[in-house]
C-alpha cells in the first residue's frame, strides 16, 4: 500500500532512450509524470494484479485518452492473463466498450524483446499468478522479485543480476506467511545466493522500517544493500 512519503511500487527503467514502466501501484501515476510524459512509455510491464502494483492503470487510461498529448501507437503491456479484465473492472465495471485494445498491446508474460532490452519471466510464490522479471540492456541486468514468498524460481531468475530489486514485506517481529512475501533477511539470502551484484530492498510496508529492513538484509546478503525510495535512481 502507498504510505505517508511513498506511493505504492512503481519503477521506470531506462536504456538508449527507450522507457519501460515496470509496475503501476496506487500513487504511482503521479510519482510517473514527475519524470515522463505518459505517452513517452514505450511499454509496461506489470508481475501481478494487486491494486497496489496496477490500479493506476485506471490513471493511465485518463491521461492517454483526455490528455493533450496523443500517442503515436499501441502501449505493450505485459501482465497476467487477466490483466484487460483487470484494468476495464477497476475503470468501469459497467463499461461494455472501454477499447482497451486501442491504447494497449496485451500480452501474457513471455520471453521478448523490448527496444534494448531482453525480458524475461519466472511464475513466483504469490496467492494470485504473480511473476519476477529480468531485463537485460547489452551486458547490464536488472532483476526484480514482484511479490513472492521464497523462492528457488527467484533465485535462478536472479543469477548474475547487477541490480537485483527484491521485495521485504515481512519484518522478523511478524508472524511469517509463507507463499506470500519475504523478510528482509530472505531477500538477502535470495540475492546471495543468486550472485547479485547490488541490492535494492523495496516493497517495504508503511508500518515497517526501511532501515531494518536493509540491516537485516545486509547481516546476509553484505554492504551492496540499500533501499528503495522516492525519486531514487541507480544507475546500471
Amino acid at each position: 500500500m502507498a504510505g505517508p512519503d511513498s506511493p505504492a511500487s512503481g519503477y521506470l527503467i531506462e536504456a538508449d532512450g527507450f522507457r519501460v514502466l515496470l509496475e503501476l501501484g496506487n500513487g504511482a501515476f503521479g510519482a510517473l509524470q514527475r519524470h515522463v510524459a505518459p505517452t513517452d512509455v514505450d511499454a509496461i510491464i506489470l508481475s501481478h494484479l494487486h491494486p497496489d502494483h496496477c490500479i493506476d492503470m485506471t490513471s493511465y487510461i485518463v491521461a492517454l485518452r483526455y490528455g493533450p498529448q496523443r500517442q503515436s501507437g499501441r502501449i505493450p503491456l505485459y501482465g497476467p492473463a487477466s490483466t484487460k479484465d483487470r484494468i476495464e473492472a477497476a475503470y468501469d465495471p459497467f463499461a461494455r466498450k472501454l477499447g482497451l485494445h486501442e491504447l494497449f498491446d496485451f500480452a501474457t508474460p513471455a520471453d521478448a524483446e523490448l527496444g534494448p532490452f531482453a525480458v524475461s519471466f519466472a511464475r513466483v510464490n504469490h496467492p494470485v499468478p504473480a511473476y519476477a522479471i529480468r531485463l537485460r540492456a547489452g551486458d547490464r541486468t536488472l532483476a526484480f522479485s514482484g511479490d513472492t514468498g521464497e523462492s528457488e524460481a527467484l533465485v535462478g531468475l536472479a543469477t548474475g543480476a547487477d541490480l537485483f530489486l527484491c521485495e521485504a514485506s515481512f519484518s522478523a517481529r511478524e508472524e511469517y506467511v509463507p507463499d506470500l512475501h519475504l523478510t528482509g533477511a530472505q531477500a538477502g539470502e535470495h540475492a546471495r545466493r543468486a550472485g547479485v551484484g547490488r541490492l535494492v530492498v523495496t516493497h517495504v510496508q508503511p508500518w515497517n522500517s526501511r532501515a531494518e529492513a536493509v540491516a537485516e538484509a545486509a547481516a546476509v546478503f553484505g554492504p551492496e544493500t540499500v533501499a528503495a525510495t522516492p525519486g531514487a535512481v541507480f544507475e546500471i
